[in-house]
C-alpha cells in the first residue's frame, strides 16, 4: 500500500507541475516568457514545450498506454534535467532545485508504477526498480 501511495503522490505532483506549467507556456504568460528569454531561448519554444508538457502530464495519469508512458517518462526526464542544466549554465542557481526535484519524482513514479502501467518486458520487476532508484537517490 505504501508503494502505491508513493507512486500516486509522485505521479500527481509531476503531472500537476507539467500541466500547470504547460498551460502557462501555451498562454504565453509574461513571467514564463521572460524566464525562457532569460535562458536565451526563442519565444516559439513556449508553444512546443507547453504542448509536450500537457501531453506528458495527461499521459502519466491516463489509464493504459504503457508504451506511450515509457516515452513520456523519458521525455519528462530529459525536459526537466535540460531545464536544470539550462538554469545552471546561465547562472540562475535559484531555479535549479525545482526541475531536479521534479525529475527525481518522475523517476520515482516510473519505478513504482503498477504492473498494469508497465510495458511488458521493459524495466524488470517493480521492486527491483524501486530498490535501484532508492539507492540512486541516496547516493545523491
Amino acid at each position: 500500500m505504501k508503494k502505491k501511495t508513493t507512486y500516486w503522490i509522485a505521479t500527481v505532483l509531476v503531472a500537476f507541475a507539467l500541466l500547470s506549467g504547460g498551460v502557462g507556456q501555451m498562454m504565453r504568460l509574461q513571467p514564463v516568457a521572460t524566464g525562457l528569454q532569460s535562458l536565451g531561448y526563442p519565444l516559439y519554444l513556449l508553444t512546443i514545450l507547453g504542448m509536450w508538457k500537457i501531453l506528458g502530464g495527461l499521459t502519466l495519469v491516463w489509464p493504459g498506454l504503457p508504451l506511450l508512458k515509457e516515452w513520456a517518462y523519458a521525455g519528462i526526464f530529459f525536459l526537466l534535467t535540460g531545464a536544470a542544466i539550462s538554469h545552471a549554465v546561465c547562472g540562475e542557481w535559484g531555479h535549479i532545485a525545482s526541475p531536479v526535484v521534479l525529475a527525481i519524482l518522475n523517476v520515482v513514479s516510473w519505478a513504482l508504477r503498477p504492473k498494469d502501467r508497465v510495458l511488458a518486458g521493459v524495466g524488470g520487476v517493480g521492486e527491483d526498480r524501486a530498490i535501484a532508484v532508492g539507492a540512486a537517490v541516496k547516493a545523491v
